[in-house]
């Protein structure tokens, strides 16, 4: 609803009468409270103050007054602690008297240990514990346990003599560089040894024996053709 004229008055004059912002609003209709508030700013009308505020402001000097005209509280007795009583109350303590000291008795001597003879019976045994470790040894305790083993002298080590096969002939021990190595025999007989000879210059062997180990290969043409192959191989072409 629009404000008209009228109603700007009527406003007007319910404002100046004290009534609240709801009764005006409810006396004019089709407008809320806050709507009343607003149009009443706008139109620069006197401020009240609110009257919730106002009756707290009414509440506090009646209550101050009440205050001051309430008698004050007793004050408590002060409490007598004991160490204000009187002192005749206490009783005088009496004088100590004296006493003599007693002399110490004399100590006397302990009763001889029984001795160690057939009567006397066996200590219990101690019970011995093991500990078993892994893979099934008996670890040893702190008193089993025994100085380490010093270790062996060094043993001397004596050439062996060479058996009489061989006796005179070249063996392992006995290669260099300036004796041919090739061998003679099979490594599993009794004799078996090497040339010992004389090396060629620039090779591992004797003349003789260099001739043995390298061979010059034939003209490809005058080499003879490999054997056959088994049933089932390549063929030769």
């Amino acid at each position: 609803m629009s404000w008209t004229d009228e109603r700007i008055d009527h406003l007007k004059q319910m404002w100046e009468r004290g009534m609240t912002a709801s009764q005006i609003a409810e006396e004019l209709g089709g407008v809320s409270r806050n709507a009343v508030i607003g149009k009443a700013h706008r139109l620069g009308l006197q401020a009240r103050p609110s009257p919730v505020k106002a009756a707290d402001a009414a509440a506090r000097p009646a209550a101050a007054a009440q205050a001051r005209k309430a008698p004050p509280p007793p004050k408590p007795e002060p409490s007598v602690s004991a160490s204000e009583e009187p002192r005749t109350a206490r009783p005088q303590p009496k004088p100590a008297v004296p006493v003599e000291a007693k002399p110490a008795p004399a100590p006397q001597p302990a009763p001889p240990a029984p001795a160690a003879g057939a009567d006397a019976p066996p200590p219990p045994p101690q019970p011995r514990i093991v500990s078993v470790g892994p893979g099934g040894f008996l670890r040893q305790g702190p008193g089993e346990m025994q100085q380490p083993i010093p270790p062996a002298p060094p043993r001397r080590l004596v050439p062996a003599k060479p058996s009489p096969e061989i006796a005179g002939k070249t063996s392992l021990l006995d290669l260099n560089e300036k004796i041919c190595k090739w061998p003679l025999g099979h490594p599993g007989e009794p004799d078996f040894h090497f040339c010992g000879e004389k090396v060629n210059p620039g090779f591992p062997y004797c003349v003789e024996h260099c001739g043995r180990a390298y061979q010059a290969q034939l003209p490809r043409g005058t080499r003879r053709p490999p054997p056959p192959l088994p049933y089932g191989g390549p063929r030769v072409r």
